[in-house]
């Protein structure tokens, strides 16, 4: 049974109009000091109110964010090993209980997102879920060959309960319906959500965006041949991201959206803003095609 917030209970009692998931603010931190924009990925943050449902419960460093209702939660994205607890102290901290997750979503196969999500499902007892290019490597806690980063990506505990997804699945707790975006590239199993978030009449379009960085190790390269497939993907991936409805983009490194110039103490832009998917996906694009331009003037193999 899903447990309220005393301060949401009360304010229910007394005839309160809430939106859906809403919960009182998170209780002032000791040191609620602006994240930095370069912070590191386990620097801790308090929990801080998005907008409706929607609440970030990350690090400084790294992206997390629980969606919730009154029927239960939906924890987007895993963080470190180390910070796995972080995640949990802070959705207490929101006023939720960890035991009222009931599904766990994640953006892409690597230790920075996909660290804690073992810890994080032990917590909860949700499942994770995941597309099929994903779900070996959380099962296993490792890439293979598919990856582009596998020679140089560190391991992190297996996850047991990983459930299939669709690569355009919807996750749907109560009356939370989150959206999955087929988002390969960074990695093959790349994923990006998105959801619609309303709070006193304002309903907005949240895009969680994966990571659109085209990064490998030594040996992996975007322009073999071989690799024809995997470029055409990540191409597609930017164009959908672009075209997606986007009011709030939050991204799994909050510093590649500027998160924190938008959201917390010494925000000084707004946190919707239009346009803010298309430019992040122009951005990833201006980065893959540096990157091909790079390998191409490297020495041919």
């Amino acid at each position: 049974m899903t447990r309220f917030p005393l301060a949401l209970f009360a304010a229910v009692l007394a005839g309160a109009t809430l939106p859906v998931g809403a919960a009182t603010p998170a209780p002032a931190a000791s040191a609620d000091v602006p994240c930095a924009a370069d912070a590191g990925w386990d620097d801790p943050s308090p929990p801080r109110h998005v907008h409706g449902d929607t609440w970030y419960v990350g690090t400084c460093g790294i992206s997390a964010l629980l969606v919730t209702s009154p029927q239960g939660h939906v924890l987007v994205d895993g963080v470190t090993v180390r910070s796995a607890g972080k995640v949990l102290d802070n959705i207490r901290a929101a006023g939720f209980d960890p035991a009222d997750v009931r599904a766990i979503v994640f953006s892409h196969e690597h230790m920075d997102h996909a660290g804690g999500l073992a810890e994080l499902q032990r917590a909860t007892g949700a499942p994770v879920y995941a597309r099929a290019p994903a779900v070996q490597a959380l099962r296993t806690g490792h890439s293979d060959r598919s990856d582009p980063q596998q020679l140089v990506l560190e391991p992190f505990p297996p996850v047991a309960e990983v459930r299939l997804l669709a690569d355009d699945g919807v996750v749907e707790v109560g009356p939370l319906r989150l959206q999955a975006v087929a988002t390969p590239g960074h990695t093959p199993g790349g994923t990006s959500w998105t959801w619609r978030s309303c709070q006193d009449g304002a309903c907005l379009q949240v895009v969680y965006a994966d990571s659109l960085t085209a990064i490998s190790d030594d040996v992996w390269r975007y322009g073999d041949a071989a690799n024809a497939g995997y470029l055409a993907a990540f191409r597609l991936t930017l164009r959908k991201v672009a075209a997606l409805p986007c009011d709030i983009l939050i991204t799994p490194h909050p510093s590649a959206s500027d998160l924190w110039s938008r959201l917390g103490p010494g925000a000084t832009a707004p946190l919707a803003a239009p346009g803010a998917c298309r430019a992040y996906a122009d951005r990833g694009r201006a980065r893959l095609e540096q990157r091909l331009a790079d390998e191409a003037k490297a020495s041919p193999r």
